[in-house]
């Protein structure tokens, strides 16, 4: 059967704050791109999307209490840890995930994304414009992943990736392909503000 509008899951937002920022070298979710630490700028886009917007974070991170919070119940599994940690709380209701080192996201792309949505697959993602790959840190996961996540967990896979890679989901080519840029690294970050500035 296809869902339609009226029984489709509910959808949430979960912004991925919880990384360590490794290769950056300073918390990509606290840069200011917008007038306000990314995590947040994310957060206030997607509330109009979503039933409730979340931040996904670690057990020793603290944030702004006016944000709504979920904390990570597993360690050492990258990204994974925030999706699981959410459909954890709430098993049987949709994400819309989003990490926090993408400063080109805007309301344009989350509205396609979700308007684009098949509740009847497992996810709707972007495809990355670098390497034509499903992009899973800007992904609708439905209820139905967190088994397939679970398994692919169980089984030694923590990329989220792989779990879009293996699965039949919907790919959509991002409006523009800068929305999609990921800033991990210093360089990053450099052609970054360059772009930014210039836009």
């Amino acid at each position: 059967m296809i869902s339609t509008a009226n029984d489709l899951p509910v959808l949430n937002g979960l912004i991925l704050a919880g990384g360590k920022s490794l290769r950056m070298g300073t918390p990509k979710d606290t840069i200011n791109w917008h007038g306000k630490e990314q995590r947040y700028h994310l957060a206030d886009i997607l509330a109009p999307f979503c039933h409730q917007v979340y931040i996904s974070c670690r057990q020793d991170q603290a944030l702004d209490p006016n944000y709504e919070l979920l904390k990570d119940t597993f360690s050492d599994i990258g990204p994974l840890s925030g999706v699981l940690s959410a459909f954890k709380s709430k098993p049987n209701e949709a994400w819309l995930v989003v990490a926090c080192d993408m400063p080109f996201l805007d309301a344009d792309c989350f509205e396609f994304l979700i308007q684009s949505r098949n509740a009847d697959r497992i996810a709707t993602a972007y495809q990355s414009p670098d390497d034509n790959l499903p992009e899973p840190l800007i992904t609708i996961w439905e209820p139905k992943s967190y088994p397939i996540l679970n398994d692919h967990l169980a089984s030694g896979n923590t990329s989220l990736r792989k779990v879009l890679m293996s699965n039949d989901i919907v790919v959509l080519k991002p409006l523009k392909p800068e929305i999609l840029l990921n800033v991990n690294t210093p360089e990053d970050l450099l052609r970054a503000r360059e772009i930014h500035k210039n836009r």
